[in-house]
């Protein structure tokens, strides 16, 4: 039976995850297991339990099956195929979950589309993509003017009184009453394997084109098998997301979600953050994700550490290094509450490291050690292993390791190699095996004869009391090569000293580390996903 697999499956990854960091990989015996497999079953046990609840919906496990089911029969009566590419150009909400499943049903690829992407950004990815469908809302269709696209329109909240023409729905467009309510055809679903691609999530851009991350059902699978075991999710958790789902870390929420039975409260893009906490206070949420802007807002500004929450049992954090300061300032707020800090790519299906939360305290800035089923190194540039102290390259294999870049072999071959995933990012070991990001290879400012991290400084400014965020960055310098430029947003309306947060620096780094320039902003570029544009930092606009 798919349950009792299912408990025996999670044991097993969590007797393999005593010392993950050298951990074999046993996702090979769930080899077959699809998403639409992990859904399934969970709508078989709890079919009233509520699965997805955004501000204006709310939908049960059974519920949730059927609308997909009749989105499925619509993308097959329109002649798409196994391996067709259907666009999501959708704010994460009841409706984005109804298409995703209902594409991934078809046996279609989904590809998730940042709904506040740049109209040069969303230009490159569709023509990577070829799409063969698209779903969007009416407001996206129009100012990425995409109506006349040669591809077949789903529109998930189109009107009477959206105007015809080139602003507006033809009589191509599907509307979504119509998609949804199609009588399912269950015998014309195909059958899916593991192997199947199941989604094209495209990297932000910050540092390049975006590059199209192919994940197939199995890398989806072992990756939410591995979160579910160490997060000991079960079908009475729920989860606030305020990551929105063409985000690996958000999407992963709705995968482990959905898997095991829990729910999903969907609460858009975090604007108004005290009335998302009321909401998780209300509806008695056990879990809250964010990457660390997520809880640098809860924390400066908001009611959050003002609460009190008896029925939260866990928070987890990715995204990017939280600085210990604030990562200390979060514990002290939820002292009976569950924190796991984690580390992942979106080449990586969202994670590979976790740091158990009784290890907190004594470890607190490092990502942990591998989770299950992965195996993790950090390595020299001749591929040795580093010795504890030394800094080198993580590199990660497993089942959730991506299977490459949409129509870019030579970008995959780079960080794809001898079975293992090259990530990047440069981090140390201790005695116990614990891994420290030390930073991003291409964070890394060549200042002089000097390589600098910019997260020790980060971390030092942090800490002074008054600053809400920082980052640091290298900016061309005629002398230096680089010169180190430090960007500073304030807690409130207070002003900063700027020459005691300087002398702050001087007592607690190297001299060559000490910021040459320190910028005062009212906030920090991000994505949409929450991390920090440092490209744009350093970019003639700021600097102009």
């Amino acid at each position: 039976m798919i349950t009792g697999c299912f408990a025996v499956i999670n044991f097993y990854l969590i007797l393999n995850s005593t010392n993950p960091i050298n951990s074999s990989n046993p996702i090979n015996s769930i080899a077959a297991v699809t998403l639409i497999d992990l859904f399934k079953s969970a709508a078989n046990r709890f079919p009233d339990n509520v699965a997805v609840q955004d501000r204006h919906h709310s939908l049960t496990y059974k519920e949730l099956k059927s609308l997909a089911d009749g989105l499925t029969t619509t993308l097959i009566d329109a002649g798409l195929v196994h391996g067709d590419r259907v666009g999501l150009l959708v704010d994460s909400s009841v409706q984005y979950v109804v298409s995703y499943l209902g594409i991934l049903q078809a046996g279609c690829v989904a590809n998730p589309l940042n709904t506040d992407n740049s109209q040069r950004n969303l230009k490159f990815v569709l023509q990577q993509c070829g799409l063969k469908c698209l779903i969007g809302q009416s407001r996206y269709l129009s100012r990425y003017q995409l109506w006349s696209m040669d591809t077949s329109i789903i529109c998930s909240d189109c009107s009477d009184t959206v105007e015809k023409g080139d602003n507006g729905p033809g009589h191509d467009v599907i509307r979504w009453e119509q998609a949804i309510e199609k009588s399912p055809d269950a015998d014309s679903f195909p059958n899916l394997s593991s192997a199947d691609l199941a989604c094209i999530l495209f990297t932000s851009g910050t540092t390049g084109e975006p590059k199209g991350v192919m994940l197939s059902h199995g890398n989806l699978v072992a990756n939410t098998r591995s979160i579910i075991s160490y997060l000991h999710l079960k079908e009475t958790d729920s989860v606030l997301a305020v990551l929105p789902f063409f985000y690996s870390y958000g999407s992963s929420l709705l995968h482990t979600h959905l898997a095991v039975g829990g729910t999903v409260h969907i609460e858009g893009q975090f604007v108004y953050p005290n009335k998302a906490l009321e909401r998780m206070a209300k509806e008695r949420i056990t879990g809250f994700a964010g990457v660390p802007s997520t809880f640098a807002l809860l924390l400066h500004r908001s009611n959050f550490k003002n609460m009190e929450w008896p029925h939260l049992r866990y928070v987890t954090q990715a995204g990017g290094a939280m600085a210990p300061s604030l990562a200390k300032r979060l514990g002290d707020v939820l002292l009976d509450v569950d924190i796991y800090i984690m580390y992942g790519q979106t080449e990586a299906t969202a994670r590979l490291s976790y740091l158990p939360p009784d290890r907190f305290v004594d470890k607190l800035d490092s990502i942990g050690k591998a989770i299950p089923g992965v195996e993790l190194r950090v390595v020299d540039e001749k591929g040795h292993q580093v010795i504890p102290g030394q800094i080198g390259e993580i590199i990660a294999r497993g089942e959730n390791i991506m299977q490459g870049y949409w129509g870019q072999p030579e970008e995959t071959a780079k960080v794809l190699r001898n079975g293992w995933l090259y990530t990047g990012d440069m981090a140390r070991v201790d005695e116990e095996g614990f891994i420290y990001i030390e930073s991003r290879k291409s964070d890394i400012i060549k200042s002089g004869a000097h390589r600098i991290s910019p997260k020790e400084i980060e971390e030092v400014m942090a800490a002074w009391p008054g600053v809400h965020e920082v980052a640091v960055t290298g900016c061309p310098d005629p002398i230096l090569g680089e010169a180190i430029w430090a960007f500073v947003v304030p807690e409130g309306n207070q002003a900063l000293d700027h020459k005691a947060i300087i002398r702050h620096c001087r007592d607690n780094l190297a001299s060559f580390k000490i910021p040459q320039r320190l910028i005062e902003l009212t906030e920090l570029p991000k994505t949409t996903s929450g991390k920090i544009k440092k490209t744009f930092l350093q970019g003639s606009e700021l600097r102009g």
